[in-house]
């Protein structure tokens, strides 16, 4: 290929994309995305005290952010195959430090809800661009190890996110999680002009024409496996949003945590999502995806049900409620990056899309279910419990009906004809 003829700048395409450094870097764009939630979990209290709102408007700010994300998702995965990874990632994380700014400013619940639904249009470019990136760079057959390393890399967000929002909240109040959201997203914006290099090798001028976008959804949707890997990752994650919108409310106010303690206490269970991701990428080559998927399913299912038992029998103390949420962790760190590279396998040329419906279907059902949870609040375990027991039931009729047909009937079509 000539120089005339390659897409990326010269200076940036001598960059390995393949660096620990690129790596690092599009872990912590991927994990903005959590970050931007987790960070300010133990200030919803408070924040519903300043403004003087009850459980499910305080919530609102967790879940437009989801709308948001969900809704952006289908653009930038379409901006990307059009214009590259690179220049969709900057303009998104721009839009993130204008409004996590607004966010730590405002004196009006109504526009922290519009500052939260901005930071979500903004901040999903990382989730959505980093996956395609990790397509991009290491193909089908490596993306999951990847993706399941940097899965594990990305817990530490979420596991240390509450711990220092909560330090923070005490020792400065709710606005301060948003200062230290502005901080990351001015950090990465930066990072991401001087160090990542462009990673679409093959950009379509047509991905942004809404007839071509409706088109590569519908491809998409019509292959059963991708449908499948899809709603396991959806339905895995509306569990993970229902412990991340109702425990604040649950182990602050109900059972009296003070904010430092919680976010102790939920990184602790997030520990459990990093081990899943971690045996994912240490086993998951020799046990198969498939068999790792269904592994997770398993776990999920097995501690989602527990759960939701123990909350039925009102068992007292926070062990009742942690530990089955922890084991569900460890079961969607199994779950998670299998489904998400079985679903971008079959697409390399419309990785951006793939992963941009995923995204969209991940959040927007999430942010359905994390609704209810706020609307069913009744000072018990039992809605947030169920709603995670309702989440990894889903993920095994998602493996049972469409994942393992879908495989079968693709290996089927690969196969030789019989001699």
């Amino acid at each position: 290929m000539s120089r005339s003829s390659d897409p990326r700048p010269p200076l940036r395409a001598r960059i390995n994309p393949e660096s620990l450094g690129v790596t690092a870097l599009l872990t912590l764009a991927v994990a903005l995305g959590p970050l931007s939630t987790d960070l300010y979990l133990p200030s919803l209290p408070a924040i519903g005290h300043y403004f003087q709102a009850g459980v499910a408007d305080t919530q609102l700010t967790l879940s437009v952010f989801l709308v948001g994300f969900a809704v952006s998702q289908l653009v930038y995965g379409a901006l990307s195959d059009r214009f590259g990874r690179r220049r969709v990632m900057l303009g998104g994380f721009a839009i993130f430090l204008a409004a996590s700014a607004l966010c730590a400013l405002t004196d009006s619940l109504r526009l922290l809800i519009l500052g939260r639904f901005l930071q979500s249009l903004g901040v999903c470019a990382g989730p959505v661009l980093g996956r395609a990136v990790v397509r991009d760079v290491f193909g089908p057959g490596r993306a999951a190890k990847v993706l399941s390393y940097m899965a594990a890399a990305m817990a530490l967000g979420p596991a240390v996110g509450p711990i220092v929002g909560g330090l923070l909240e005490v020792a400065f109040g709710w606005r301060a999680n948003f200062w230290a959201l502005t901080a990351v997203g001015g950090f990465l914006l930066l990072s991401i002009g001087f160090l990542l290099p462009e990673t679409n090798r093959h950009p379509d001028p047509t991905a942004t024409q809404p007839h071509r976008m409706l088109r590569n959804f519908g491809t998409l949707l019509s292959h059963r496996s991708y449908l499948g890997y899809a709603l396991i990752v959806a339905c895995a994650y509306s569990g993970i949003f229902s412990f991340i919108s109702g425990s604040s409310f649950l182990l602050i106010e109900v059972a009296g945590l003070d904010p430092s303690a919680y976010g102790f206490c939920f990184g602790a269970v997030v520990l459990g999502y990093m081990a899943g991701t971690l045996i994912s990428g240490r086993f998951g080559q020799r046990l198969g995806q498939e068999r790792t998927l269904a592994l997770g399913v398993i776990a999920s299912c097995l501690s989602a049900g527990a759960g939701l038992l123990l909350a039925i029998l009102r068992a007292r103390g926070i062990l009742p409620v942690l530990l089955p949420v922890a084991g569900y962790l460890v079961g969607c760190g199994l779950m998670l990056p299998n489904a998400l590279a079985g679903a971008l396998r079959h697409y390399p040329r419309m990785a951006g899309a793939a992963s941009s419906l995923m995204g969209f279907l991940q959040m927007g059902i999430a942010a359905l279910v994390g609704i209810g949870v706020g609307q069913l609040h009744d000072g018990t375990a039992v809605p947030m419990t169920g709603a995670i027991a309702g989440g990894a039931f889903a993920c095994l009729a998602a493996l049972l009906l469409l994942v393992r047909p879908g495989n079968r009937h693709d290996a089927a079509h690969r196969a030789p004809p019989a001699h």
